[in-house]
């Protein structure tokens, strides 16, 4: 580090503060910790602090987040900085937020964190200092990202199902979707691999209907959009092929192809549009 250079004029501090999303499946999740000193001792905030003089600020970011809440991921990245002149009661504190997708896990409390603990959005309490701020503009650009970036992949496990993504897709942008419109879309991206079996097998080839319809009395109608099926027992159970098709898409899995998103990307021609 250089030496010998200092300033008579007055400069603020500079912290850094994470907005960690994750998925349990379900719902869009964001990590907090309990501050255990002042100010707003016992108040719920984003994981951060102070950078040292040593240290870059993605540094400081990372730092902080391994120490309150015991994590280390992978990505994070700048997405804005706060610089209200009383954001902080103590000092003139500008701070430069993160933001990280994880996959949710357990987390612990460290250094001056008291706790730390994911919240489901609904459930988020009042945040101290101005991170409720720093929440709504961290959603804003997550939703903003999406479009450009598959930024969501990273909370899905590795092997998953279209169901799966539609509901972190509809968390992240809180709306709802057709599934049929949403499964095509995903897929004309190009950057999904189906992997496995398609899933739960249904009788609907020639031979087979041809020979249920011989005993039980139908058509033998290939035309016919409904199907027939055995149960266990033995006797006829009516299903459509539209559920039957809708059971097996709920059973098939898929895997995001990092290597087709990387070069659509340097092309230019990555986007999601709804």
């Amino acid at each position: 580090m250089t030496q010998g250079y200092t300033y008579k004029y007055p400069h603020p501090a500079l912290t850094a503060d994470c907005v960690i999303f994750g998925f349990d499946g379900k719902e869009l999740k964001i990590l907090l910790i309990e501050r255990g000193n002042e100010p707003c001792k016992g108040c719920w905030a984003f994981p951060g602090g102070f950078m040292n003089i040593d240290e870059t600020i993605e540094q400081c970011a990372r730092r902080e987040l391994k120490e309150e809440t015991g994590l280390e991921p992978a990505n994070i990245e700048q997405f804005h900085t706060f610089s209200d002149v009383n954001r902080d009661p103590r000092e003139r504190v500008v701070t430069v937020a993160f933001i990280g997708l994880v996959k949710q896990s357990e987390v612990v409390g460290g250094d001056d964190a008291a706790r730390a603990q994911w919240f489901a959005i609904k459930d988020i309490p009042r945040l101290a200092f101005d991170h409720d701020y720093i929440l709504r503009v961290a959603q804003r650009s997550l939703k903003e990202r999406i479009h450009f970036e598959p930024i969501g992949f990273e909370l899905m496990e590795d092997e998953f199902s279209m169901p799966d993504l539609q509901r972190l897709y509809e968390a992240i942008l809180e709306v709802k979707f057709d599934r049929r419109n949403f499964e095509k879309k995903m897929l004309q991206l190009g950057i999904l691999d189906q992997i496995g079996k398609e899933g739960v097998e249904h009788v609907n080839r020639r031979t087979e209907i041809s020979d249920f319809d011989s005993k039980f009395g139908g058509t033998g109608g290939s035309n016919n959009f409904m199907c027939d099926f055995l149960s266990t027992s033995g006797s006829p159970k009516k299903s459509t092929i539209h559920e039957a098709t809708k059971s097996r898409g709920k059973n098939r899995k898929f895997r995001f192809n990092r290597k087709k998103y990387d070069e659509m990307k340097e092309k230019g021609i990555f986007k999601i549009e709804f």
